[in-house]
């Protein structure tokens, strides 16, 4: 099918320039004929004048113009040009004195057979020349527009496919780290001989569950995701206790907003591993809200007021993240206040 398409291509071509050399004959037949009605001496003339015209044309169109122009060396593309066209008037000459030789006996008495002269026939040929040299350049100019669109398209797609490895890489980077830390969890659980254990494995195959079927999705319902947030808070509850006091304030009406998944459980996830207890309690408060089009996520917990030099990895990954599914079309504020550290989120959504 290929070698079909090359085949028509190249046939196209052909019939193009010989439709092409076909109209210059009849140019000359009209531009060194007009008035005349020796119309046989005129074809036959010019049929002498159409090699020399020809090969002037595909000498710069072929080899002056791509190998000199184009390649930006214009003085030798000048210097070479002059030396065609001292040479070319030379065999030019030559094709007219045939021409009118052997055109002779067609001849027609008390009737002009050109009117032209001579240096307005040399003049014809060379303007031909330059309509081939306009074309050629334009012709070019062309083909390099095109390379240049078939180049950013494949580069354009390049960086999408680079940008979605990169995503799933950083999605991947972010579930072990959320399984590091619920199977703590479950180790310690067990270690207690604990009876919340088999719980606690019920909680985290769901969590999985959600995991494993839409985490691949590029996009979730925001209601999904907050029942998702709503059962890893419930097994870090069981985890801590009465040693954990959250509060978990999030919007209603969400079954028409879509979100990336996985997007703001790292931030809860590294509230509750970095956090720091206020006399025996962890305190966090989250927050999801929508104004207009954009939906805000707070997160606060409480910490020490040592400051912190290293930032967990669930954080670096989502800032990340951020940049490759928002370009800058999101705001991240995250700040350390006396005892507290607060995390505040604003992403464009859509509605399904």
């Amino acid at each position: 099918m290929k070698r079909v398409k090359l085949i028509l291509k190249e046939l196209t071509r052909i019939v193009i320039h010989i439709l092409f050399w076909i109209g210059v004959y009849f140019f000359f037949t009209y531009y060194l004929g007009y008035g005349s009605t020796n119309t046989a001496y005129i074809n036959n003339f010019t049929f002498f004048l159409m090699p020399i015209t020809i090969a002037l044309g595909y000498f710069f169109f072929y080899f002056l113009i791509p190998k000199y122009l184009l390649t930006k060396k214009q003085f030798l593309f000048g210097l070479y040009s002059i030396y065609t066209f001292i040479i070319s008037f030379f065999f030019i000459a030559l094709s007219i004195f045939y021409g009118m030789v052997l055109s002779h006996d067609l001849v027609i008495e008390d009737a002009n057979p050109l009117t032209k002269t001579v240096p307005y026939i040399i003049f014809g040929v060379y303007f031909i020349t330059l309509i081939v040299i306009v074309l050629g350049l334009l012709i070019n100019s062309y083909q390099t527009a095109l390379k240049s669109d078939v180049l950013r398209n494949k580069f354009l797609a390049t960086q999408l496919q680079l940008k979605e490895q990169e995503l799933k890489y950083l999605k991947m980077q972010i579930h072990p780290h959320f399984l590091f830390n619920t199977l703590n969890t479950l180790y310690g659980f067990a270690l207690k001989k604990s009876e919340k254990t088999p719980e606690v494995i019920l909680k985290l195959s769901g969590l999985l569950d959600y995991i494993l079927y839409q985490v691949n999705k590029p996009k979730v319902l925001l209601e999904d995701e907050i029942q998702h947030i709503k059962n890893y808070i419930s097994l870090e509850k069981i985890r801590f206790g009465d040693n954990l006091d959250i509060e978990f304030n999030a919007l209603k009406n969400t079954h028409s907003i879509l979100v990336p998944p996985m997007l703001l459980l790292p931030f809860v996830e590294n509230a509750f591993k970095h956090g720091a207890r206020k006399n025996g309690v962890l305190n966090i408060s989250l927050n999801i809200q929508l104004e207009e089009d954009f939906l805000t996520f707070s997160c606060s917990n409480s910490a020490n007021n040592k400051p912190t030099e290293k930032i967990g990895i669930g954080l670096t990954n989502i800032k990340e993240r951020l940049s490759k599914l928002f370009n800058d079309e999101f705001d991240l504020i995250i700040s350390s206040e006396k005892e507290e550290f607060k995390t505040f989120l604003k992403i464009p959504i859509k509605n399904e």
